[in-house]
């Protein structure tokens, strides 16, 4: 079981003993708990630490506090080794901008699922992602929308409808896990990052990355992998790909990729932490 505790400003589950430590990032944004499984899976090998990134407060969410906030799990967590950086979709996102921005603090980085850094790549999702909605999906998406007023709640409700846009055959059990839903956090946090791709800032300062990058990714995930992997090679030329068939967004809940998909992230994750 997860020890489960509160740092300074954001609750931390930790999994695992011993090991090289592996600092966790959920997506989303604001999809806390979302990761756990692979946590849970990797705690065997390696100390697992899964943040849960800051909800909406007082003020607008940007990415500058997200990557404030995992500095100080860094500095407050981390026991004496560099962290490889796990992240997927949103989190993936948060590694890049974090490591570029404290260079040298992490070992590695993988990227799960990674999200988007242009808006050709995401006009493509969203082109697949309307291919894939049938009118029954469509229908209940709108009535949704007219139904619930509760943004966080909607936001969870919607999660649940699209997934079988996201998802290729999902492993029988194989549940989303996410503890919380934040419609305003995710918002937030979300126009703030493509605030700072329209100024340039992302994905350019990822050349300031030079530990190895690793980039997993289902060739049924929606988001456009090979699209996001030229962009990124721009800036970081030592990124290796790795595509797994038969796997949308979640690779540990696919009846086919599960397996690939740890067998790559331990193997990787060892020759780099050794």
């Amino acid at each position: 079981m997860p020890d489960f505790s509160d740092s300074r400003t954001l609750a931390v589950r930790t999994y695992g003993d011993e090991g090289p430590e592996v600092l966790l990032l959920h997506g989303g944004p604001a999809a806390p708990g979302s990761i756990a499984p692979v946590a849970r899976e990797l705690s065997d090998r390696f100390r697992v630490i899964e943040p849960f990134q800051r909800r909406r407060g007082n003020t607008p969410l940007t990415v500058q506090r997200h990557i404030d906030d995992l500095h100080s799990v860094v500095k407050e967590r981390c026991r004496t080794s560099l962290p490889s950086l796990v992240g997927h979709s949103w989190g993936a996102m948060l590694a890049l901008a974090y490591a570029a921005q404290h260079p040298g603090v992490a070992r590695c980085i993988v990227l799960i699922g990674c999200g988007t850094f242009d808006p050709l790549a995401r006009r493509q999702m969203e082109a697949v992602l309307a291919q894939r909605t049938n009118p029954r999906i469509e229908a209940r998406r709108r009535r949704l929308l007219l139904d619930v007023k509760d943004g966080d709640v909607r936001l969870c409700v919607l999660c649940r409808l699209l997934e079988p846009l996201y998802t290729y055959d999902v492993l029988e059990g194989a549940v989303d896990e996410t503890e919380e839903y934040d419609k305003q956090g995710h918002d937030e946090t979300w126009s703030d990052m493509v605030r700072l791709q329209k100024r340039g800032i992302y994905p350019a300062s990822f050349s300031d990355i030079s530990v190895p990058v690793l980039m997993v990714h289902g060739d049924w995930d929606p988001h456009p992998g090979l699209m996001t992997l030229r962009t990124l090679q721009t800036y970081m030329p030592q990124i290796e790909y790795v595509e797994l068939p038969q796997c949308g967004h979640y690779p540990w809940r696919e009846k086919a990729a599960r397996g690939p998909f740890f067998e790559v992230l331990r193997e990787w994750l060892g020759q780099h932490t050794t």
